[in-house]
């Protein structure tokens, strides 16, 4: 619930800032010196925390100021998880950055408490035609744009080729083909066959159950923003997992979170996992040996002839606050980071983690020409097939509260927690969660 509080703080501080400010545009300090330059101080929060991506934030922020010298740019670095803390708090004191990173969950709320100013123009100059539309939506109101995605990724199976050649079984393709070959490799191998994380606070059991119910075309949210545990699609869902867990899983997982459910692929103790193209970084780094083992697949099907459904696509946006006094400097910064070359140096730093945004990149010689995205580019085909059909969880009929009510709250994890660990029947269990999401939502 420290979420929905956070949420009607902002609405309150935002109606005193409001209330309180004297100033008008005109009067914000001026980002353009007497000699026409950008001339002015920014703060940058992004959630790159370590590695390659860390360090390109930072010399690209050192290039702008290069060929800005009258601009600094601070820059500070936070955890996904911190990051929501971070902006929240910081917006009810006035400590917020003039640019950072956020997720289409953050990106709604902002909207909603007047946090964040349109980039349409930003979007402009890059070439909106060189963005998906569906990237662009998550942040759009009122024909405004919010925020602009940096890049993509999207879920898809990962498997382990050598442990199926083991049982001689082929790449899954339905749930039920899953299910068979993760118990197999469960009873003949020293490797669990899939673990199913259910760690309260996460939202990993959310994302498992969504896999289930978006493949057979349905939501989690219903098109009237009702939470939807209790169809029978989404009860068939739940037995699935609850089944897997029982059959494949190892026990701790019940306290599992993404990390937790990734660092088992990693370090090659699961046969299957979900996840987008950082897993490929993730194995080399504490697998490397593995690393020719492993593949990428389509989410499964109920049936192998069904329609492919997109099932969870991340776009992660970058976003300019309103209480910027200069956003002018702030904007030309984001342009900066589409520029081909250094863009693609971004990308290159998770290579196959993360999609080009701008789908001309796609394919640019100079994009496609890496080690890692020729050696997994049947991996890169399923995700980028992937990406362009689903959308963030929630989000399939457009960017609404709900979505990050549901990702957030723990409320499916605790669920499944109710099932496995205290025998609450799974019908039970199900509609006590969707009310519990149900009451929540109509707070909004």
């Amino acid at each position: 619930m420290k979420r929905i509080f956070f949420y009607f703080m902002l609405i309150a501080l935002m109606f005193f800032m409001v209330a309180c400010s004297g100033g008008t545009e005109s009067e914000t300090n001026s980002s353009i010196n007497e000699d026409g330059e950008l001339e002015g101080d920014i703060v940058f929060w992004h959630s790159f925390t370590q590695g390659p991506r860390y360090d390109y934030m930072q010399d690209a922020a050192d290039a702008f100021m290069e060929e800005h010298p009258g601009v600094t740019i601070e820059i500070e670095s936070f955890a996904w998880p911190e990051f929501y803390t971070k902006w929240t708090t910081g917006l009810t004191s006035g400590q917020v950055p003039d640019v950072s990173t956020a997720l289409p969950s953050h990106v709604v709320e902002m909207i909603d408490v007047d946090a964040i100013t349109p980039l349409n123009d930003v979007i402009d100059d890059i070439g909106r035609d060189r963005f998906n539309e569906a990237s662009l939506l998550e942040g759009t109101e009122d024909g405004n744009n919010y925020s602009i995605p940096i890049y993509s990724h999207a879920q898809v199976m990962w498997y382990r080729k050598d442990l199926l050649d083991e049982v001689n079984l082929d790449v899954p393709e339905t749930w039920d083909e899953l299910y068979e070959a993760a118990v197999k490799i469960s009873e003949s191998t020293d490797a669990y066959g899939l673990s199913v994380p259910m760690g309260a606070g996460d939202m990993a059991a959310t994302r498992f159950l969504n896999f289930y119910v978006r493949s057979a075309g349905e939501t989690l949210i219903t098109e009237d923003g009702k939470a939807n545990l209790t169809s029978p699609t989404a009860i068939e869902g739940i037995n699935y997992w609850v089944k897997m867990y029982e059959a494949t899983s190892p026990s701790s997982s019940v306290n599992y979170d993404v990390l937790d459910q990734a660092n088992l692929f990693y370090q090659g103790d699961t046969a299957f996992d979900f996840n987008s193209g950082f897993h490929i970084g993730g194995v080399e780094t504490n697998s490397p040996d593995l690393l020719d083992e492993i593949d990428a697949a389509p989410i499964p099907k109920i049936n192998a002839n069904d329609e492919s459904n997109g099932i969870e696509t991340s776009n992660i946006p970058l976003v300019v606050w309103e209480n910027s006094d200069h956003p002018d400097i702030a904007k030309a910064f984001i342009e900066s980071l589409y520029e081909t070359e250094g863009y693609i140096d971004f990308l290159h730093s998770v290579p196959v983690g993360m999609l080009p945004a701008l789908t001309d990149i796609s394919e640019e010689e100079a994009y496609l020409d890496n080690e890692t995205i020729m050696k997994f580019s049947d991996a890169l085909d399923v995700i980028s097939e992937e990406a362009e059909e689903g959308t963030a969880i929630g989000m399939e009929n457009g960017p609404t509260i709900e979505a990050g009510l549901i990702t957030s709250q723990g409320i499916i994890e605790n669920m499944f927690q109710e099932i496995v660990v205290s025998g609450v029947s799974v019908e039970e269990a199900a509609k006590n969660a969707e009310e519990e999401l149900n009451r929540i939502f109509d707070l909004y």
